[in-house]
């Protein structure tokens, strides 16, 4: 640990962490909140915009039916009351990303609130309570050219690019969360992962964290342990994986009962997370509420879904997550620990979709917890960073089956396939990785084992069969893992008559 910060251990002796966790989600309508214009990731700049979206004079705004629909699925599922009647109103302030200078959000009529969920971390259940969750639009992107660090701070200029502004957001906020501080930074995790899952399961987002689709901004504050006074909270924004929402919360720990231990006081405000030194950094001072002048949004008629449109969204509502994980466990016949090791990995979804393809489950999981998640680990990685898809490890499992390949050369062909060294097929030819099946030559090199080791012959005859395993592990070592153990088993029981 650096000089700034506390170990973890030390820090939650001393002080209980309280959280908030503010979650920001792209919705996938194909048209912007309230203008026609299109969403597609990854256009050229500033070809996706109009003058709505841009707040040129005269425009007017119209809500998207199918965004309002999306927002009332996330509170239905998220055990939400959906409002009989709410309006849009203006946050004002200066951001470059902003052309209008305000943002169109919900400020003291969100469309659903007052709800709640549950995580399961190390077998314990957490109840989150989600204070609400409300419409508006995302900004553009700003990009600083010149610098080293990406950020405004020693660049020489900054290009805007408009168009992710006034694409639909749904931000789900939730109350304060007080869970044993040890297990803080993983409730975080967790919630963002649980989100996730219920996300793609509604189909109101991909959620591509790396996208920006999802984006947590995670609230950290501390107080002396046993004090029911909170302390001044932090804000750390736009953290894109779970694995970093995991990080900063437990770096602002660190940070923060550095500071109060130190006789200082933290400072309200919002601060930047680098992923690649694990920290994070000031942004500007954290504005309140008043500081926006919100005031209802007067080109928007308020929104009123009905009671019946209500109850038919929620009557569409996918099977719960947490019932579906249930059932997936009982038809997958995982263990307890099995399956919250699926949960914790995030490779549940992974795991589904392999299966779907006519793997195995148990086989699905070797894969995705075993060589997968560990070359993720290793990397610092989720498991969908790594370029490999389920259709990618169905093939390999399915040329295991097929007796082409043994388990140990598919994890050749899983690094390769990390490596980006083409299709499984492709690697497999490159790295000359298929079995051998001509039975000639492996009856050859039976042979040579054989005569190599008279004295393990001696004692396979003597009545111990069991040393047949030395000449077994022989023949692979001469066939350098290209051979199918079972299949050399079967010819060498047949050459010395066991």
């Amino acid at each position: 640990m650096t000089a700034d910060v506390l170990e973890i251990d030390d820090a939650l002796a001393q002080y209980d962490p309280v959280m908030g966790l503010e979650v920001h989600v792209e919705l996938n309508t194909k048209s912007k909140m309230f203008c026609g214009c299109p969403t597609e990731f990854g256009a050229p700049p500033n070809t996706q915009t109009c003058p709505v979206c841009l707040g040129l004079p005269g425009a007017l705004p119209v809500v998207n039916r199918r965004g309002v629909e999306s927002a009332i699925k996330i509170g239905l599922a998220l055990n939400c009351e959906i409002a009989e009647w709410c309006r849009f109103a203006r946050k004002n302030y200066f951001y470059p990303d902003m052309p209008k200078n305000f943002q169109t959000s919900q400020y003291d009529e969100p469309i659903a609130y007052n709800g709640w969920t549950e995580v399961v971390v190390d077998g314990e259940t957490y109840r989150i309570e989600i204070e609400r969750a409300h419409m508006e639009e995302d900004t553009g992107k700003s990009t600083h050219v010149g610098g080293a660090t990406g950020r405004i701070h020693g660049a020489s200029h900054s290009l805007v690019d408009y168009n992710r502004a006034g694409i639909p957001l749904i931000e789900i906020v939730t109350k304060t969360i007080e869970v044993p501080g040890d297990k803080a930074a993983a409730v975080a995790r967790a919630y963002v992962s649980m989100l996730r899952d219920l996300l793609l399961a509604l189909g109101v987002s991909d959620v591509r964290m790396d996208q920006g689709s999802l984006r947590c901004d995670a609230n950290v504050s501390l107080k002396p342990s046993g004090s029911t006074v909170l302390g001044t909270r932090t804000e750390t924004k736009n953290v894109n994986s779970f694995r970093s929402v995991e990080r900063a919360v437990t770096y602002e720990i660190t940070r923060q009962a550095a500071v109060l231990s130190a006789g200082g006081k933290v400072v309200q405000e919002t601060r930047h997370w680098h992923e690649d030194t694990g920290i994070t950094t000031s942004g500007r001072e954290k504005s309140d509420a008043e500081d926006y002048r919100y005031f209802p949004e007067p080109d928007l008629v308020p929104v009123a879904p009905s009671r019946e449109w209500v109850e038919e969204i929620r009557a569409s509502l996918p099977e719960a997550p947490s019932l579906r994980r249930v059932r997936l466990q009982e038809e997958w016949a995982f263990t307890d620990l099995e399956m919250r090791d699926v949960i914790n990995g995030n490779a549940l979804e992974p795991i589904v979709a392999t299966v779907e393809l006519g793997v195995t489950p148990a086989a699905a999981k070797k894969w995705w917890l075993g060589e997968l998640a560990r070359a993720a680990n290793e990397s610092g990685q989720e498991l969908e960073a790594l370029g490999v898809g389920p259709a990618e490890v169905a093939e390999v499992q399915k040329l295991v089956d097929a007796g082409s390949l043994n388990d140990k050369l598919a994890r050749q062909v899983f690094d390769g396939l990390i490596k980006g060294e083409g299709t499984p097929a492709e690697i497999i030819e490159k790295r000359g990785l298929a079995l051998v099946s001509d039975d000639s030559a492996l009856i050859e090199a039976i042979d040579r084992a054989i005569a190599a080791n008279p004295d393990v012959v001696e004692k396979v005859n003597s009545g111990k069969p069991a040393a047949a395993g030395a000449l077994i592990g022989a023949v692979m070592k001469d066939m350098r893992g290209k051979a199918d153990a079972a299949k050399v088993r079967e010819l060498l029981n047949a050459k010395l008559g066991i």
